[in-house]
């Protein structure tokens, strides 16, 4: 892929102790040896990406692997119908792109910057090479594996095994973070769309249990964030259900 000039200042920024100084600040790479640090850095390049910007698209045949310094970017997949499915978004300390360096398949998603972002391109081979010969970094890489086969997990069960409300709710923790009071809040609040993206569920589905949830006090929707009110009997309803259905599963 051609670099922009963008690109390129980026890229000479990266050479060097400057460019080393810079993979060490990723929480991947925060312990790589210097030497194998080295041999990263001389292959490495920057990616200074605008919002909207497209980083990878399915059916690319590329093998590079990316992390992310700034910003934020979505990993969406789209189906032959048009729809999207949010499989996940992506900030500062992500990586992704892993997978086809290690099986060399197509790429499944598309991946672009949701806001101004600065990545780190590494090429398949010299990832691989790292991970393979550095035990720290090639169980960070099994782990980071293992936490998403385990949220693919959780998000099929949850599909399985809970109404669309407890989903929608199921979600809405995920996102949220604590505030005062024991409360939960997503700030800024997703567009509905959003929402349903990740859920694979209709707008018009998303919006009205949202509805339902605001008059049934368990929420509040605002132009700021959703406020989650009693998050812990959230949680709790939630896990019971989940148990029951993984017990009944495993029976």
């Amino acid at each position: 892929m051609p670099g922009t000039a963008n690109d390129q200042r980026d890229c000479d920024h990266g050479v060097g102790l400057s460019g080393m100084e810079a993979l060490r600040r990723l929480p991947f790479l925060a312990d790589v040896e210097q030497d194998a640090l080295r041999r990263l850095a001389a292959q490495a390049r920057w990616r200074a990406l605008a919002p909207g910007e497209i980083v990878l698209d399915a059916g690319d045949t590329s093998d590079e692997v990316f992390f992310v310094a700034e910003g934020a970017l979505r990993a969406v997949l789209r189906s032959a119908a048009g729809e999207e499915i949010i499989l996940d978004d992506l900030g500062a300390g992500a990586v992704f792109g892993e997978l086809a360096a290690i099986d060399g398949i197509r790429r499944s998603a598309n991946v672009s910057a949701l806001l101004r972002s600065r990545v780190c391109v590494v090429p398949g081979a010299a990832f691989l090479d790292l991970v393979l010969h550095a035990p720290p970094e090639g169980l960070r890489l099994r782990r980071m594996l293992a936490e998403r086969l385990r949220l693919k997990d959780e998000r099929n069960l949850e599909a399985a095994a809970l109404s669309v409300r407890q989903r929608v709710l199921a979600e809405l923790l995920r996102l949220s973070r604590p505030r005062a009071g024991g409360e939960r809040a997503i700030s800024p609040p997703p567009p509905q769309h959003v929402l349903a993206a990740r859920l694979v569920l209709r707008r018009e589905t998303v919006s009205r249990e949202l509805a339902k949830l605001a008059r049934g006090g368990v929420l509040t929707v605002g132009r700021a964030a959703i406020i989650l009110h009693r998050p812990e009997e959230i949680r709790a309803e939630i896990e019971t259900l989940l148990r029951v259905a993984g017990d009944a599963l495993g029976a």
